[in-house]
């Protein structure tokens, strides 16, 4: 009998698992329990969803690629609630139980909803994780003609041009200095916001939703807690993301803001693995343990995890903290690594026009390259990226990072 792995949760980095355990045990039984009712999907297209150029059926993960899912089961609707590390066996929801021999705890993330802001659970308040968000976010849209989004990060910016190109009035409310607050330092943001103004987004900082107001048929305001009142018909509250990890409880699975896992994606436990956003992961720009929900590095652990699953021992690089590319309204920017600089002891070179802007953040004493940003020009980055990834000592080619010259020659 072949070896039995057990995978909860069916996104990025549990599917990425799943086909990498296929390939490289081609006799062991795969399971994949979803929670959610949809098959497995590519979540970083569910704005599509909203605006109608993508439809559920075009974003399932099936038959190609890292997420065949060729003699994988799959279970959707299949909510672990206990976990039996030393019996080796899984609870749902709905009663079933199952045996493993190695288990992959790869069960994302849910968003943060914030419990000071009064009257959340109406009708017409969304927050844009899911498939299933997204569809409710689509059908809401027909009676909606404005819509506000609590939170400047990426998700809600995706899902205010959704919006948007659905004649749907829009405003951002956002408690920070300005939009992207976790990627780059509010100067640092101008080309962005740039973009955001001339596409019509309306952007209120420095200030946050106090409550919800509602009638019967649901969402009908927001009040601010500046005094103001925003009539609207739609709220999508972006204000980041929780671990799902409460199935754990009770277990001796060690957590720490997420799941405790050694650099070959190993558990405390024997036979268990973490990857995805439950994981917490070394990143390599500052050396911090981290917990990072990316796609791509969900991915990346996911194939690591499973390779180590199967008895190939495979250690992972590690996450930086933060690690974007992504392009918001006409304005493409990638974000890595050490990326706020203010009263800091880092060494900082910074390149601003108004077609592009570049930051280059070295560590204090200027030998290694820690942090970067780029709008509007964006070319490199992946070279950037795995100079900070590999912890390269740059004095040879600095002026080629500083000057925007790097090519893979100067690694040689």
């Amino acid at each position: 009998m072949g070896n039995r792995y057990l995978i909860v949760g069916g996104s990025a980095a549990g599917m990425a698992a799943a086909h990498t355990i296929r390939k490289a045990d081609e006799t062991g039984e795969v399971t994949v329990l979803s929670n959610e009712s949809h098959a497995p999907y590519f979540r970083p297209m569910i704005p599509y969803i909203i605006t109608g150029k993508k439809s559920a059926s075009q974003i399932i993960l099936n038959g190609s690629g890292v997420f065949t899912a060729d003699t994988i089961n799959i279970l959707t609707g299949s909510k672990v609630t206990s976990v039996d590390p030393a019996g080796k066996r899984v609870t749902t929801g709905a009663g079933d139980i199952f045996d493993y021999d190695r288990i992959l705890f790869s069960s994302g993330s849910r968003p943060y909803m914030p419990e000071d802001i009064e009257n959340l659970g109406v009708d017409g308040v969304f927050a844009l994780k899911t498939l299933a968000d997204a569809e409710a976010m689509a059908a809401r849209s027909e009676t909606t003609e404005h819509a506000v989004l609590l939170g400047g990060g990426i998700l809600n910016l995706k899902a205010a041009f959704a919006l948007l190109e659905k004649n749907i009035k829009v405003t951002l409310v956002v408690y920070s200095p300005e939009v992207l607050s976790q990627l780059m330092d509010p100067e640092d943001a101008y080309l962005v916001r740039k973009a955001l103004d001339e596409a019509g987004l309306v952007i209120k900082t420095g200030c946050s939703a106090r409550a919800v107001i509602s009638d019967d048929t649901g969402v009908c305001a927001v009040a601010l807690d500046n005094g103001e009142e925003i009539p609207c018909q739609m709220i999508c509250v972006g204000k980041g993301v929780i671990p799902n990890l409460d199935y754990l409880d009770g277990t001796d699975i060690r957590i720490d803001k997420g799941i405790v896992a050694d650099p070959f994606t190993a558990c405390s436990k024997g036979d268990t693995f973490a990857a995805g956003d439950v994981a917490v992961t070394h990143d390599p720009a500052t050396g911090d343990k981290t917990v990072t929900a990316l796609w791509t590095h969900a991915v990346e652990m996911g194939i690591c995890a499973g390779l180590n699953m199967t008895g190939k021992k495979t250690a992972y690089a590690g996450t930086m903290g933060i690690m974007n590319a992504t392009q918001v309204a006409d304005e493409p920017f990638v974000a890595m690594g050490v990326v706020h600089t203010r009263d800091k002891d880092l060494e900082v070179h910074t390149d601003r026009t108004d077609h592009y802007f570049r930051k280059m953040v070295f560590s204090p004493d200027g030998s290694r390259l820690v942090g970067a940003v780029f709008v509007g020009d964006i070319t490199r980055a992946g070279l950037y990226r795995y100079v900070i990834r590999e912890k390269m000592e740059v004095e040879r080619f600095k002026n080629h990072l500083v000057n925007h010259t790097l090519h893979y020659g100067h690694f040689l």
